[in-house]
């Protein structure tokens, strides 16, 4: 059986296990000659630690990419632009421009982040309702969030482990057709470009777990643009709200305003975390988790099916959405998304668990000449991502397009699942 994952306006994800096995293989990046690289890692300069989910981006272009986990990051800029500069951010450290010199390219270059520790202490805060807030930062959306209709372009990728092992890697570049954020979330669009998949061989990986509609976290995981998540004002008194200090994102301070569920309904809701700017009171983070209080409700919540012999366990759904502030206005930026749960058949001792991470960054945004995305070419929420790309082995697949640049684990992953098809 297939097991599937939706985004759906209730903000429940729905997944369906069935048996499948899947040949393929996946190849490096190359960009093409009219571009050029800048390459690196990003550490804490007081601890050297590397730095995960810095936000890159180059001065006066819409062009960004991040650190992966393991601290690193590549970006590639059309010459024609004469890049001498990269913009450096993230929550919790000073912002920082980076001079580019002719000696960085084709090299692997080290940043340095300060941490901003000092500048929270200097802010004073009054008391704060945390509830009054939110609804201020909920009616102030229309004047943060973009009044256009933007085309973004965004990398998308879908991991899947089986225990410890990849059995499903899936990456795509999309089109995002969103539309102003005082339209319905059901405008926006997603259209995957060009993608590829590498997925395990073993007939013992045959129970794969698989996204349907995972590209659409671009569009319903936008939790301000979807207030039906949990920032409908229909649907606040269903959560209790407490102030939880103060964090700095892009070297301005913001409230943290921590939520829970605080009635008993029949389907699971969310515990979290808002970011908003204490100037403008735009949101600029969300990081949430479908509660698991209720076992059951978080099952109704994400299980379409299964084999009538299996149990299934859910142990985490969560997300962290991010939006980036750019000429007073705040545009998406990255959603991260991790589901674990556990499957195991009756007559078996162990159960065994299988963790989904997927996760979509803009890389690039278009605010003139924007056509829709017809909706003969959108990608459904009811389709899945590795059944609509190829099997690709071209080692310049990418050719000039940012991407999430794989970590260290997921290198050696698709090395090993390389092997296994070759064998």
């Amino acid at each position: 059986m297939i097991m599937r994952t939706t985004y759906l306006k209730t903000a429940q994800i729905v997944l369906t296990v069935l048996a499948l096995l899947f040949c393929i293989s996946l190849q490096a990046q190359n960009m093409s000659a009219s571009y050029v690289t800048i390459s690196g890692v990003v550490k804490d300069k007081k601890n050297n630690k590397k730095l995960e989910y810095v936000s890159i981006s180059v001065p006066g272009t819409n062009i960004a990419t991040i650190t992966n986990t393991d601290g690193f990051f590549s970006i590639k800029v059309n010459n024609a632009l004469e890049v001498k500069t990269l913009d450096i951010s993230h929550i919790g450290y000073q912002n920082l421009r980076y001079a580019v010199s002719d000696a960085d390219l084709g090299h692997e270059i080290t940043i340095y982040m300060t941490s901003n520790s000092n500048l929270l202490k200097e802010i004073v805060v009054h008391p704060v309702d945390a509830r009054e807030l939110v609804e201020q930062a909920i009616q102030k959306v229309p004047e943060n969030n973009s009044a256009d209709v933007n085309m973004l372009t965004g990398f998308y990728r879908e991991t899947i482990r089986k225990r410890r092992n990849y059995i499903n890697i899936s990456e795509a570049v999309l089109d995002i057709y969103k539309s102003p954020y005082t339209k319905d979330v059901y405008n926006d669009k997603v259209q995957v470009y060009k993608g590829r998949k590498l997925i395990s061989p073993k007939v013992s990986d045959t129970l794969i777990v698989k996204f349907q509609g995972g590209p659409s976290l671009s569009v319903f995981v936008d939790v301000v643009k979807n207030p039906d998540l949990f920032l409908d004002r229909k649907t606040l008194d269903h959560y209790k709200y407490e102030y939880d200090g103060v964090a700095m994102i892009n070297e301005r301070p913001h409230f943290v305003i921590k939520f829970e569920p605080q009635v008993n309904l029949p389907y699971a809701l969310h515990y979290g975390k808002l970011f908003i700017d204490r100037e403008s009171l735009a949101f600029s983070r969300a990081e949430f988790s479908l509660s698991m209080d209720d076992r059951n409700k978080a099952t109704q919540a994400i299980l379409r099916r299964k084999p009538f012999k299996m149990h299934f366990k859910p142990e985490e759904v969560s997300f962290v959405v991010t939006y980036k502030q750019q000429d007073g206005r705040t545009y998406l930026n990255y959603i991260y998304n991790e589901v674990k749960f556990k499957c195991d058949y009756k007559r078996k001792l162990f159960s065994t668990g299988y963790t989904i991470v997927s996760e979509m960054v803009v890389t690039n945004r278009k605010t003139e000449n924007v056509n829709k995305i017809p909706n003969k070419e959108a990608f459904k929420t009811n389709q899945i991502l590795s059944e609509k790309v190829q099997n690709f082995y071209d080692p310049n697949f990418w050719e000039d397009y940012n991407i999430i640049e794989p970590t260290e684990s997921l290198e050696n992953a698709v090395n090993k699942l390389k092997k296994q098809h070759n064998n």
